[in-house]
């Protein structure tokens, strides 16, 4: 193939993050042409017609045509199983016309949690990749169990930023958050995370499925 396209369906803008994950686990299965990601941004739609999945899913779509979509939804509380079912009926319920490849983004708690894995590109993402200080990230094997990663990381960027307590005030967090992954090089920490492993598998079988990667 040419290219491949992506469409990313999300619950928000803060999970664009994700994109370079997906870039790179594409590309550790065997992608090899270019890859165009896009996220299914949709705040111009009606609210009635972007509240339900569903009706997410098929705008995404019919404004956003791929060859492969990714549905995220954050496991929060619920199982990865309930998860699962949830977009997969939501597929199930589409027009044949429109029936995609798809594969499920599911991280345990939040999507913050696979943003933990690099101390450098916290600092980067924070704009002081100098700082001397030292960030205490968990460990890999040990992100599934934080209670409240996204609080976490906006503390380590906080951290990382060096400002005082008034700048503080005004800095933009939320936003570097969002570029945390930009900065990472590898990924493959999180396979430790069975969330994670699950995510690749998936990716893995659509691009052997669909003989992409020839």
């Amino acid at each position: 193939m040419d290219e491949l396209r992506y469409t990313l369906v999300t619950d928000g803008s803060s999970d664009t993050a994700l994109i370079p994950i997906l870039n790179w686990i594409l590309t550790e299965n065997g992608i090899r042409c270019p890859i165009q990601p896009t996220w299914a941004d949709l705040a111009a739609l009606r609210t009635q017609d972007r509240r339900r999945l569903p009706d997410r899913i098929r705008s995404s779509l019919v404004y956003y045509p791929c060859d492969l979509l990714f549905v995220h939804r954050d496991a929060e509380r619920a199982t990865r199983e309930s998860r699962v079912q949830e977009i997969s009926q939501a597929i199930a319920d589409l027009p044949e016309a429109l029936s995609p490849v798809f594969v499920c983004v599911i991280p345990v708690r939040m999507q913050e949690t696979w943003l933990l894995i690099d101390e450098t590109a916290i600092k980067t993402a924070a704009g002081n990749r100098r700082y001397a200080g030292e960030l205490e990230l968990p460990t890999a094997r040990n992100l599934e169990l934080l209670s409240d990663p996204k609080d976490l990381l906006y503390r380590l960027l906080i951290q990382a930023s060096d400002l005082s307590r008034r700048r503080q005030r005004s800095f933009p967090v939320a936003r570097r958050a969002r570029l945390v992954t930009e900065f990472v090089e590898d990924f493959s920490p999180l396979r430790q995370l069975s969330a994670f492993t699950a995510l690749e598998e998936e990716v893995s079988n659509a691009i052997q499925g669909n003989n992409w990667a020839n």
